[in-house]
């Protein structure tokens, strides 16, 4: 493949000299036959240093010719720093050097997807195939096992697995063999020429990560660390530096950063663009409310926002003023407390629309985990695993449990967790196309329901 790219790469230069200049390069600037050879050759000895040729088995192909298009981008780089070393950088022509660079590395990713295939199709026929060993067959290891046979082009054969006898079952149902103590892992290795080892044992195995590492210390063969992240119910497994050591953030939603940005902006235009449409809605509301029961027009309640912090929510008054001591009682079908306009108002969500100023405030978004009264929190936190992590976003107006159905009373722990396993899901897998979705299904059929009362 080395030879193949200095190969193509001098190809591609001599078509990039006919089609800019029409004539061969030799009848151009010299300068243009030297920046080929050398750069040319330069890539030989670079694209193998900065990591073009190594394996492909369980890698993304986008990220391998992202790698490819920069390393090509810095050989002609320094092919341009050596030009202007020489004084002959004014004589390039930068057009020439434009259509060499999309030339080349679009030879070069052509050559590489047809390798590609041809090298999925042998081994999904099982040819040139790697012997696996996985040690640990949990959540992270099956799913490695289930990954490793449905992505045959790959080319991993699992051919043994370490697994506790709790596992057992599992690895009879799978049909390979099972390494019942670790002592048989190197004895297996050298009995069937295993080509690669993938450690899958969860965190709370320390000791055992520890005897493993020992006794693979002298393997010559390639040992991969899958950390069990399956095991760890939290928001996210991204990657990351931190303090120039690798770390994995857990909790960190899809909206932080960049995407927050973008999320917040979408939702003060919004919200602004909401309220002007909707003030004389407002007005009709308000005097409707006053006219029919004593009291303010807007009920405020305390809920928790953005990482916990507390706020204020904004929602058109539908119950009779009232004092509750240290309780939240939910509103039910039929509730006495209603108002005459009440019951309307929350059956057709209207009662909600005050808490587009929550949004422009910046408490809020359009779209969110819906938040809940402060005593639910407090009962639910310790009810439910994972139930606080819903406050890692800001809280919404609708959600994504909303317009599944899941709202209005939560009378039982088992609707509550419903809720939470949506809100989480949409936290996980936020994007803005999927906050124009619950927002377009919410404006023509969230609005009322059998749960809104």
């Amino acid at each position: 493949m080395r030879l193949m790219d200095v190969l193509v790469l001098e190809v591609a230069g001599l078509l990039a000299s006919y089609i800019h200049f029409r004539t061969p390069i030799g009848e151009t600037a010299p300068i243009h036959s030297v920046l080929l050879h050398f750069c040319s050759g330069l890539s030989f000895l670079m694209f193998a240093q900065l990591g073009l040729y190594g394996s492909w088995r369980g890698r993304a192909l986008p990220d391998r010719f992202l790698r490819l298009a920069g390393s090509w981008a810095l050989v002609l780089s320094i092919g341009l720093f050596f030009s202007f070393l020489i004084h002959h950088v004014g004589n390039v022509s930068r057009l020439w050097l434009f259509y060499w660079y999309a030339l080349g590395l679009t030879f070069m990713i052509l050559i590489r997807i047809g390798v590609y295939f041809m090298l999925r199709y042998f081994r999904a026929k099982g040819l040139n195939n790697k012997r696996v060993i996985i040690v640990g067959y949990g959540s992270t290891g099956q799913e490695m096992h289930r990954r490793a046979i449905a992505q045959d082009w790959a080319g991993y054969d699992v051919r043994a697995v370490y697994a506790d006898e709790k596992d057992a079952q599992k690895i009879q149902d799978s049909g390979i063999a099972r390494l019942q103590k670790l002592e048989d892992i190197p004895i297996f290795m050298a009995a069937h020429s295993v080509h690669e080892i993938w450690i899958t044992l969860p965190l709370m195995a320390s000791p055992k990560l520890q005897e493993l590492q020992y006794m693979l210390r002298n393997t010559l063969v390639d040992v991969r660390w899958i950390p069990d992240i399956f095991s760890l119910q939290m928001l996210s497994n991204k990657m990351g530096d931190f303090l120039g050591l690798p770390a994995v953030d857990l909790n960190q939603p899809v909206t932080a950063g960049v995407n927050g940005i973008f999320k917040d902006l979408f939702d003060k235009v919004f919200a602004l663009a909401a309220l002007f449409m909707l003030l004389p809605l407002f007005i009709v509301l308000a005097i409707a409310i006053k006219a029919t029961s004593p009291g303010p027009v807007f009920f405020r309640q305390p809920r928790l926002g953005l990482n916990g912090r507390p706020f204020n929510v904004y929602k058109f008054r539908t119950m009779k003023v009232h004092q509750e001591q240290g309780t939240v009682t939910q509103a039910r079908k039929g509730d006495p407390r209603l108002t005459p306009i009440g019951g309307f108002l929350r059956r057709t969500s209207l009662d909600e629309l005050p808490q587009f100023l929550n949004v422009l405030f910046g408490d809020m978004s359009v779209v969110g985990p819906r938040p809940h009264a402060l005593q639910h929190n407090e009962m639910y936190k310790d009810l439910l695993e994972c139930y606080m992590l819903r406050h890692r976003v800001k809280p919404g107006i609708t959600g994504w449990a909303q317009i599944h159905g899941h709202r209005g009373e939560t009378d039982t722990v088992d609707k509550m967790a419903k809720r939470v396993q949506f809100d989480l899901h949409y936290i996980q897998n936020w994007s803005m196309w999927m906050d124009i979705r619950i927002i377009a299904w919410t404006a023509f059929k969230g609005w009322t329901g059998k749960n809104a009362y």
